[in-house]
């Protein structure tokens, strides 16, 4: 079976809309767009490569699949892990909307059932099922205790504005840091596992 593994990246206010450029997402008026741009360097690059050399498949919003079908494919290279496993490793996508995905191999798993879905493809595969982007998935999956793993790239900027990954009643949840490590321009990278619901009690007690 599958591990399901979130990948984020994130503001120091909790931010993680359009990290990737400008027109990346402006819903809700956001104009903060490519705010991680500044911060990409080599330690960067290396734990992403990381990442993706462990990816079985990939599970994606409707719009983060669109913005990678944009440009994966201009950007092949079947050596890189990123390149080479976003266009050649199955995706899925869920989507209540889209139905002829034209970056594949694609499959587009049913909206109305996807937490069962979800589960079947998690049974079906080896490795990593991997979600990258995709806020209001990303939300969904935390919501209902679907992912096993958090790489939460925590990058040193406030924008004060933009979606947040971790909305107003969220589940409560408590997490053990299983890696971290710094990169050279200060992004803090975590990667968390979730170990049940948050405790609570008095401190000093």
């Amino acid at each position: 079976m599958a591990e399901l593994t979130l990948t984020t990246f994130v503001t120091l206010d909790g931010v993680m809309q359009a990290p990737g450029g400008p027109d990346e997402d402006r819903s809700d008026g956001f104009e903060y767009g490519g705010w991680a741009a500044p911060y990409v360097e080599e330690g960067m690059g290396e734990f992403i490569t990381e990442v993706f050399g462990r990816a079985g498949a990939f599970l994606l919003g409707r719009k983060t699949y669109e913005i990678f079908a944009g440009y994966w494919p201009e950007h092949d290279d079947p050596a890189d892990p990123v390149a080479g496993g976003l266009n050649r490793l199955p995706k899925y996508v869920a989507s209540t909307t889209l139905e002829e995905p034209a970056w594949g191999p694609a499959t587009v798993l049913d909206g109305e059932h996807l937490q069962s879905e979800i589960v079947r493809v998690k049974d079906a595969l080896d490795g990593e099922l991997q979600v990258h982007g995709s806020g209001q998935l990303a939300q969904w999956l935390l919501a209902r205790d679907l992912v096993d793993e958090i790489n939460l790239l925590v990058f040193p900027v406030v924008l004060g504005a933009g979606r947040r990954l971790f909305p107003t009643g969220g589940l409560p949840t408590a997490y053990e840091l299983t890696a971290s490590r710094t990169t050279s321009v200060g992004t803090a990278v975590h990667t968390y596992r979730p170990t049940g619901r948050a405790s609570f009690g008095t401190v000093g007690s």
